[in-house]
């Protein structure tokens, strides 16, 4: 028999980075995800294969399980990756800790398959987490922890259906409030992809380098604003929140938004998203404002409707 899992992709709208710290951020789980497929079969071994949002494989691996420890297995397979095989090690060895009956007398064949390009950044990692914590029956927070770190907003989002406000403190249970989300002027946000991935691994640990001093006054002011977002009732409040938002993570960061670095003619606004240069930025502005960009080469240019729960 086989058993079917599916969690939600995500978007970080407010306080990035600073969510790492306790920052109140608003999250947004996307319509896009991962599904993972699993079945049992009688040989102590684990069958990995991954899949392409458009169904072509990219990695398969096989993993041998032995009473205590769960090792990859060598075999020639040009969809093998060593890094990818090694991550999947941490992962399923996290699990055999948190649930040692898990692998008792028999093995698996594990069917992973992305909703999205892999050059999105929409979770690939946090939704294969939240995944197989539910088939393993243990919590994805602690899996994340574990294993990937972070603040694990994104397994926040992995396991809800609307927008919600997240906010989590040392190694406490998040808060995770369902909020209502839903502006009139949603139809005047799009969602531009820059053509490129940014490692958000490296991205956090830069940010843990720079000075740290004034962090009690980014996180309080950054959580004021996601407040202040979820009762902007027009697009012009909107705006304004946003431009805000953009200049204090600019300060925190030491770095340029993405309006001001590439976009320094947009008419309207622009949200720098997750780790900043790589992957997504929201964009205001109707069909003119969308022409701008594919005026400039940028071919992925996704609605807000057409991409958030």
């Amino acid at each position: 028999m086989q058993q079917h899992f599916h969690s939600n992709g995500k978007l970080l709208l407010t306080s990035e980075y600073l969510v790492i710290d306790g920052a109140k951020a608003l999250a947004l789980p996307c319509q896009y995800g991962q599904n993972l497929a699993v079945e049992t079969m009688d040989e102590p071994e684990i069958i990995w294969e991954s899949y392409t949002d458009e169904g072509k494989l990219w990695f398969e691996a096989i993993f041998t399980i032995e009473e205590d420890e769960i090792k990859n297995l060598p075999y020639q397979s040009e969809f093998q990756e060593e890094k990818t095989a090694q991550r999947l090690v941490q992962i399923f060895n996290e699990l055999l800790k948190m649930n040692p009956e898990l692998f008792q007398k028999k093995g698996y064949i594990f069917k992973s398959r992305l909703e999205f390009p892999q050059i999105w950044g929409l979770g690939s990692s946090s939704t294969l987490l939240n995944n197989l914590a539910a088939w393993a029956k243990v919590d994805a927070f602690e899996l994340s922890d574990k294993t990937f770190g972070g603040s694990a907003y994104d397994i926040a989002c992995a396991q809800n259906s609307s927008p919600i406000l997240y906010q989590r403190k040392s190694a406490e249970k998040p808060l995770i409030e369902k909020v209502d989300f839903n502006p009139d002027y949603k139809n005047f946000l799009f969602f531009v992809h820059l053509g490129r991935k940014q490692n958000t691994r490296e991205s956090v640990s830069r940010y843990k380098k720079l000075n740290q001093g004034n962090k009690e006054k980014w996180i309080k002011k950054t959580s004021e604003i996601t407040e202040e977002i979820l009762k902007a009732k027009d697009l012009f409040t909107f705006e304004k929140l946003i431009e805000e938002h953009e200049r204090l993570i600019s300060d925190v960061l030491e770095l340029h938004s993405m309006q001001n670095a590439l976009f320094i003619d947009y008419p309207r606004i622009i949200k720098s998203l997750g780790a900043w240069g790589g992957d997504f930025i929201l964009a205001t502005g109707g069909s003119e404002e969308r022409k701008y960009f594919e005026d400039k080469g940028y071919t992925t240019i996704v609605k807000y409707r057409d991409m958030i729960l």
